[in-house]
């Protein structure tokens, strides 16, 4: 005789499938964390208008001048003798005050850049101040965009150690992604330009992946790559080694450009931006007239 089995009168609902969360965290669920990265992003640069950007790489471990300063005047109050690590403190407190003034460069390139690309007559945001959205360069950069009035987009990434978004980003353009090459997606794909500040090996990685996608067409538009710093990348980079050893062609020296100074690079972006992505050399006249007097104009 077969044993009855009781169950219960009414079974209870399964949840759904796009609500359950032990499901979408699971290994089986990571497409669609991954086009979740893709859609949500894109959703919400399409509410806010936006339709291209300038992207700002560099080192996150860069003060601002008066941080810098600080941090240098607190190190010397201390006993420098107590503890060897100290002299090791002191040089990079001495370092941090020298490399302060790419943190200053980049705040104001995003200034003036900013400034210009707001009076640009479209339906949509051009040119908009992009950053992964941290500290040092990236700070500085949205800082810039910032005072001048305009929008500013952070692509964070989250670490096993914290990196918080600068204050400087525009609330509704803050972004924090799990998976880096889903960041790196949105960094390229509205790009038209490129600025490289002195950075580390994260800064190294997002230069050389977007300088090999242009050199090998993989880009879908001209992409302005703008090197900022000579003599810090001429100690890093031996770019002219590349063309001696035969591993790129001479003509690769011309994806990049150099800039030392917030005015050069402004008006090298300006004058690339526009000849490539607002009508080409017809409108550069126009381009000028609205731009910023880069004499006089400060953030």
């Amino acid at each position: 005789m077969t044993e009855k089995i009781d169950h219960p009168d009414k079974l209870k609902s399964a949840p759904l499938a796009y609500r359950n969360e032990p499901f979408l965290n699971s290994p089986d669920g990571r497409i669609l964390r991954i086009l979740s990265e893709y859609q949500e992003p894109l959703a919400r640069f399409r509410r806010e208008q936006i339709q291209d950007t300038v992207v700002f790489f560099g080192s996150a471990r860069f003060k601002g001048s008066d941080a810098a300063q600080q941090n240098l005047t607190a190190i010397e109050k201390t006993d420098a003798t107590a503890a060897p690590h100290q002299q090791d403190d002191l040089k990079r407190a001495l370092t941090g005050i020298d490399m302060a003034r790419y943190y200053e460069d980049a705040r104001r390139l995003a200034f003036l850049l900013t400034q210009w690309s707001i009076q640009i007559p479209a339906r949509r945001r051009r040119f908009v101040v992009t950053t992964g959205g941290g500290p040092g360069i990236m700070e500085a950069a949205n800082l810039g965009a910032y005072e001048a009035g305009g929008k500013t987009i952070g692509l964070n990434i989250h670490l096993p150690f914290e990196q918080n978004p600068n204050t400087y980003i525009t609330p509704s353009l803050n972004f924090e992604f799990h998976y880096f090459f889903m960041r790196k997606f949105w960094f390229a794909y509205l790009a038209k330009a490129l600025v490289i500040f002195p950075g580390g090996f994260g800064t190294m990685d997002e230069f050389f992946e977007i300088l090999t996608l242009a050199q090998t067409d993989k880009l879908a538009k001209k992409i302005l790559v703008l090197i900022y710093g000579r003599e810090y990348w001429n100690r890093i980079i031996n770019f002219q080694a590349f063309v001696d050893a035969g591993t790129v062609s001479p003509q690769d020296m011309n994806l990049f450009h150099f800039a030392n100074t917030p005015e050069e690079g402004f008006e090298f972006l300006r004058d690339g931006l526009t000849k490539y992505h607002l009508g080409g050399e017809t409108k550069k006249a126009e381009a000028r007239e609205v731009a910023p007097d880069i004499a006089k104009t400060r953030p």
